[in-house]
């Protein structure tokens, strides 16, 4: 079950951290519109080069939501649901005191564990979608390279499958060793909650399906001897609340720092004739680098490339 007060408690003590990387983040950049293209999803599209029915060949640096963004939208908006129809108001101790075991026959306390059990089933869902979201760890890659002083990355790619020619990169060493790592001597915070939520083995167990609700503790039937990675056997459902809540946390706080980015710019694009530059680092079709206008879009929100008038006209 997620408590209104756990959340309140952990946002305490990790958005001034989120502050100072949002600071950071715009001091270091390298170009004053890189934060701006973690925003607006820059990418390279290698799939415009197969387009045949536009008119004139269209460069494969676009902006824009992608298949990510609108997959992110529609877990936003599961997650947003959830939260609004189950987040409680109710003490967390005082919850624990109502399910405290007794001898006594207990009829509310039968029916809150069994409602627990369903919620903690949700939740799991939860955690599966945050840490399996590209556009979420997209952009905590992104900014975590903004802040170190390092250029937008263009061709970020995630891997999809095992195949030998997916040359993206696994998820989990996106987020441990390009994230959490990084991140560990600057912002400590951060890099500590993301070490204590994000855990493979959990994830795996949640994805495959391989783990069963005794009581108050959840088994994960992917335990192997010997293998670092696999070496948990049992949650307790206090474990899991803390692991939960640090997700969903650290995924509103991402999504809060965007959101700030965004009024920036378009405070900035008053000033400039509504637009902004952002620079391309291409790879194709040979390594070069390129300045480009963003423009802001007024009245539905958003930003398009400001070369795109000069095609109309």
């Amino acid at each position: 079950m997620l408590f209104l007060q756990i959340l309140n408690e952990i946002t305490v003590a990790l958005q001034p951290e989120f502050d100072r990387l949002h600071l950071d983040a715009w001091s270091n950049q390298t170009h004053t519109g890189d934060l701006l293209l973690v925003s607006e999803n820059g990418f390279y599209h290698e799939e415009v080069h197969k387009w045949n029915n536009l008119p004139k060949k269209q460069s494969p640096y676009v902006i824009g939501p992608g298949v990510e963004g609108h997959s992110e939208r529609a877990h936003n908006d599961f997650i947003g649901t959830y939260l609004k129809r189950n987040l409680s108001e109710e003490n967390n101790k005082e919850y624990l005191e109502r399910i405290k075991y007794t001898a006594d026959f207990n009829p509310e306390r039968d029916i809150l564990l069994k409602e627990d059990e369903y919620l903690v089933q949700q939740e799991m869902l939860i955690y599966q979608k945050i840490w399996e979201m590209d556009s979420f760890i997209k952009k905590f890659y992104q900014l975590t390279r903004l802040v170190l002083g390092d250029p937008y990355e263009w061709h970020f790619k995630i891997k999809q499958s095992t195949q030998n020619t997916d040359k993206g990169l696994k998820r989990s060493a996106i987020l441990t060793k390009l994230v959490q790592d990084r991140l560990k001597p600057y912002y400590p915070v951060i890099s500590n909650i993301i070490q204590d939520s994000y855990i493979s083995q959990i994830r795996n167990s949640i994805a495959h399906s391989r783990y069963s609700i005794h009581g108050r503790f959840i088994h994960l039937n992917n335990h192997i001897e010997g293998d670092a990675h696999s070496q948990l056997q049992v949650l307790s459902f206090e474990e899991w609340s803390n692991i939960i809540h640090n997700t969903i946390v650290l995924y509103t706080q991402i999504n809060r720092l965007l959101n700030k980015v965004d009024q920036i710019y378009w405070e900035m694009a008053r000033k400039t004739d509504e637009k902004v530059e952002v620079r391309i680092n291409r790879k194709d079709p040979r390594s070069s680098t390129e300045y480009h206008l963003l423009k802001r879009r007024s009245e539905i929100g958003g930003w398009y490339w400001a070369s795109n008038d000069e095609t109309l006209n």
